[in-house]
C-alpha cells in the first residue's frame, strides 16, 4: 500500500496494492492493522455508496457535532474528490486538496473529522463509496456553497448539476464559528 500526504495535514491519499491478471484483479479496500499502521482509525460505523453522473457536484458537506472521518474511493467510474479544513484555529482553516480516485486505479482518500468533503464525476456515471467513522445525522449536517470564492475551489467541470441544499450552501465567512469544529492539533 502506498500512502501519500497532501497539501492537508491529516488528508491522506492511498493506493492500495492491486493483484491483477487477465482474468481481473484483487484488491482490499479496508484492512484494519494496515490501515492503523498509517495513522486511520479502525472504527468505521457506516458505509454509504452513492451513483451519479457526469457534471454531479455533491458538497461541500461537514456534520458537527458528531463530525464524521471518512475513507472515500470510486467503485466505478471517476470522479474529483476535494477536502476542505474547516476546523476553526487551525492553521490551515478554509484550504482545500483535491485528488481524482477512479475504479480504475483504486485510489482512496481519508479525510479525518473537521473537514468539509465534496466531489464532482468526471466519467459518464461514478459509483462512490464512503466509510465513515460517526453515524449520519441530518440535524448536525452543514453545506458549504460549493463555489465559495473565500475557498477558490478549482473545479474541474463548468456548471455543474448540484442539489438545491448544496446550490444553498452557505460562504464560508457567513457561518457562525459555533457552527464549526475546532482545531485540536494533529
Amino acid at each position: 500500500m502506498k500512502v501519500s500526504e497532501t497539501d492537508l495535514p491529516g488528508v491522506t491519499l492511498i493506493e492500495p496494492q492491486r493483484f491483477g491478471d487477465a482474468r481481473g484483479f484483487f484488491q482490499e479496500i479496508w484492512q484494519e492493522r494496515r490501515y492503523a499502521e498509517v495513522g486511520i482509525p479502525g472504527r468505521f460505523v457506516q458505509d454509504n455508496i452513492s451513483l451519479s453522473r457526469r457534471g454531479v457536484l455533491r458538497g461541500v458537506h461537514l456534520q458537527h457535532p458528531r463530525s464524521q472521518g471518512k475513507l472515500v474511493y470510486a467503485l466505478q467510474g471517476e470522479v474529483f474528490d476535494v477536502a476542505v479544513d474547516l476546523r476553526v484555529g487551525s492553521p490551515h482553516f478554509g484550504r482545500w486538496t483535491g485528488a481524482v480516485l477512479s475504479a480504475d486505479t483504486g485510489r482512496q482518500l481519508w479525510i479525518p473529522e473537521g473537514f468539509g468533503h465534496g466531489f464532482c464525476v468526471l466519467s459518464e456515471t461514478a459509483l462512490f463509496a464512503y466509510k465513515c467513522t460517526e453515524f449520519y445525522e441530518p440535524a448536525a449536517e452543514l453545506a458549504v456553497l460549493w463555489n465559495d470564492p473565500g475557498i477558490g475551489i478549482e473545479w474541474p467541470i463548468k456548471d455543474p448539476s448540484v442539489s438545491t441544499k448544496d446550490a444553498a450552501g452557505l460562504m464560508l465567512s457567513a457561518i457562525d464559528a459555533g457552527r464549526l469544529p475546532t482545531y485540536e492539533g494533529l
